[in-house]
């Protein structure tokens, strides 16, 4: 059998005397989309946060291809091939779109392959093309959440970490959202692991998912499985 490409084996963390994740232990395998869905505060953002050492590890170990990364520098995992789209997207507002694409490059130096995965990003988004010598901070929150997913993109992710990328954007921009990193999973191969507050869009997006409650993982199952649960729909689905 395939192994994942990333494991969290029983890992704890948290914020000072805070503790957010309680024994999280999950698996995401080469090519798919999974997705960590629960209410506000359960624990899916600390636990992208965690596997990307920004949030400690206190127990328990994140595999990378089957090593250990609990102690890499956070900015060391994009070279690995392991890269986080965080909340609120976090460009660099008064940079131009061309130079925060050339930042999610700045580890590289096949600079004529970076030329081509600009002008591919170009391609795949084409209002960035149209606004590539524009501030990113004049973009609108949709054009901004395409920048922040096409600048992770430059660092040729073999996994992207996506969180909450539907957050404060309006429903016909989500579903373009969604369209790109469905576009970005089977076109570009890339694996996928989701954190969305928006459970019905996540788990149309994705092959499998996992529930967290309270830092806990309270359910894994296939995603239509999940969408089809009573109880996930009464929690999560508004019905």
């Amino acid at each position: 059998m395939t192994e994942p490409i990333l494991e969290l084996k029983n890992v704890h963390s948290g914020y000072g005397s805070i503790k957010a994740l309680k024994g999280i232990s999950l698996k995401v395998y080469p090519g798919e989309v999974v997705t960590i869905i629960g209410a506000n505060g359960a624990g899916k953002s600390t636990t992208l946060m965690t596997i990307c050492g920004i949030v400690k590890i206190e127990k328990g170990e994140v595999l990378y291809k089957g090593r250990v990364i609990n102690k890499v520098a956070p900015e060391k995992l994009p070279t690995m091939g392991l890269c986080q789209v965080p909340e609120g997207r976090r460009i660099f507002p008064r940079l131009s779109v061309m130079e925060n694409l050339r930042l999610g490059a700045f580890y590289r130096n096949d600079t004529d392959q970076i030329m081509k995965d600009m002008e591919h990003a170009y391609e795949m988004f084409p209002i960035l093309g149209e606004r590539k010598n524009q501030e990113g901070g004049t973009l609108s929150g949709g054009e901004q959440q395409m920048l922040a997913i096409a600048r992770a993109l430059m660092t040729k992710p073999e996994v992207l970490l996506l969180d909450e990328p539907s957050l404060g954007l309006a429903p016909i921009i989500i579903q373009q959202i969604f369209d790109i990193i469905a576009k970005i999973n089977k076109e570009e191969g890339t694996t996928i692991l989701l954190v969305e507050q928006n459970a019905n869009l996540a788990l149309h997006a994705a092959s499998r998912g996992y529930v967290v409650e309270t830092g806990e993982i309270t359910l894994e199952d296939e995603a239509g499985a999940l969408l089809t649960n009573p109880k996930i729909r009464e929690a999560y689905l508004g019905e």
